[in-house]
């Protein structure tokens, strides 16, 4: 019996000491609850235990253990901020944190990760908000992404203070336009560039006509000019005939005489069934009606 006993206290022992013996993994940290209340030093400070072995008080002491690492907050869904142009923008962003005060974190959010991220996204919005607010489209595009991603993470990081957070970035991954502002943008850069293509062809159409006047100038004073030439060149070959005809003539007019008969005769008898009526006398068959052309 007393050795069951014995067996019995060893059991019980070995189970408190299993119990109130505690791990904190690496990147955890340890907070040590009694009835509902965090255990705090003697100066009033939040027991935060480090990574390593610990003891608490079994059956008394509960441990929550929480992140240390850095975390990353991205939400999924953009988020929609109005510029100082009253226009609207779908800004997806992230931010890098991490718990600075173990103690502020776990009695303002309970230890709830997703709790403190939707906080956190309050102050971060608000940030952003307030930036893109006092700046217009072209301020943000052109070159202030920077200056207003500093100045959102230092806005938010004052009241993820009271949250035991610590903001460590704050990044704009991408900014869109809603559709429907696309659209009237996409539209209205649609007739601007069919604007600017009908001026063109319009100027384009204006070049061709004055080059076309051009050519057709050209082409028309070169045809003048070939015209000219060529007629003063039919002149001169016509008079170069007319002197080589005069020589002739004045040579032997009797044989030009005849030879221009012949011609006549042959043009004027060139069909069966022309006919020809005339005197037998007429001086147009002279040389038919001779036995021989005198020389």
């Amino acid at each position: 019996m007393m050795k069951n006993l014995v067996l019995a206290l060893i059991a019980i022992l070995g189970i408190g000491v299993v119990s109130s013996v505690f791990v904190v993994p690496e990147g955890e940290r340890g907070i040590v609850i009694r009835f509902g209340k965090i255990q705090r030093d003697d100066a009033e400070q939040v027991r935060v235990f480090e990574p390593g072995l610990h003891f608490k008080v079994p059956l008394i002491e509960n441990v929550r253990k929480l992140d240390a690492r850095i975390q990353t907050l991205a939400d999924p869904s953009s988020d929609r901020f109005v510029t100082a142009e009253k226009k609207d923008l779908l800004v997806d962003s992230y931010v890098k944190w991490r718990i600075a005060d173990f103690g502020k974190y776990f009695l303002s959010t309970g230890g709830n990760l997703s709790q403190a991220e939707v906080l956190l996204k309050q102050y971060i919005n608000n940030g952003l908000r307030t930036e893109f607010g006092s700046r217009t489209i072209q301020e943000i595009v052109s070159g202030e992404r920077t200056q207003l991603m500093q100045r959102a993470m230092e806005q938010a990081a004052a009241g993820s203070k009271e949250l035991g957070i610590d903001i460590l970035d704050v990044r704009v991954k991408k900014i869109n336009l809603p559709d429907e502002i696309s659209n009237s943008i996409f539209q209205r850069m649609r007739a601007e560039r069919t604007a600017v293509a009908k001026e063109h062809r319009s100027r384009g159409m204006e070049q061709a006509e004055i080059i076309k006047a051009d050519v057709d100038a050209r082409v028309t004073i070169m045809v003048a000019d070939a015209e000219r030439n060529s007629r003063t060149v039919r002149g001169e070959g016509d008079a170069a005939a007319a002197k080589v005809y005069a020589d002739v003539y004045s040579r032997n007019g009797e044989f030009y005489s005849f030879v221009r008969s012949l011609e006549a005769y042959k043009n004027s008898f060139q069909n069966k069934n022309d006919v020809l009526v005339v005197q037998p006398d007429n001086d147009f068959f002279r040389y038919m009606k001779s036995d021989k052309v005198q020389n």
